[in-house]
């Protein structure tokens, strides 16, 4: 009785070292988890924002045709869509995407100028295609944002926090509208009879 006794402690002191290891292991993993989401998401996005650069040169070409003497706008949806395809982080990403939509914004409106352009059913397709990528990259950015919500959320959270520093776990960047376009979103729309 009296080795147990003394056996006692030891046991009690392995199973709290191994419920704290336990423990520990469970968090890791549950941050490699939320990690592996983030970058899943980021990369549906990636998927989609290819798509879309992929079909702004068609789109141009197009465009070229019916409105030659817009070469000014032509060129700067061809540029803004060449730093798009440059970009690295996220950051940088999201700001030349914006300027990407902006510049997608203007070429729809010099071809609200042209009936036969608006008419020709290789534009009309195009540009569906276009309207549904943009669509779909807006599904992929909102569950990106809250996928890595979710992930900087876990990391800041004790005892979470702890084992994100030990095993040095970076916070993501939300992928994020310029403040002209927030604007334009949050701005109600004008009727007019």
């Amino acid at each position: 009785m009296l080795v147990a006794m003394t056996w006692l402690p030891w046991v009690i002191g392995i199973g709290a070292i191994v419920l704290v290891v336990l423990y520990v292991i469970s968090i890791y993993n549950g941050l490699v988890h939320r990690q592996t989401e983030a970058e899943n998401a980021w990369s549906q996005i990636d998927v989609q924002l290819k798509r879309r650069h992929d079909l702004i040169p068609n789109l141009v070409e197009t465009v070229k045709g019916y409105a030659a003497h817009e070469k000014e706008t032509l060129e700067r949806v061809i540029q803004a869509r060449n730093a798009a395809v440059n970009a690295r982080g996220v950051a940088q990403l999201a700001e030349a995407e914006n300027a990407l939509t902006a510049a997608l914004r203007q070429l729809m409106v010099v071809v609200e100028a042209y009936p036969d352009l608006k008419a020709n059913e290789n534009f009309r397709g195009l540009q569906e295609e276009l309207t549904s990528t943009e669509n779909r990259i807006s599904f992929a950015r909102q569950h990106y944002n809250d996928v890595v919500a979710q992930y900087n959320i876990a990391l800041r959270r004790f005892p979470s926090n702890i084992i994100a520093g030990m095993f040095r776990f970076p916070p993501y960047d939300f992928f994020q509208l310029d403040a002209q376009e927030v604007a334009q979103v949050r701005q109600a729309p004008k009727v007019q009879f």
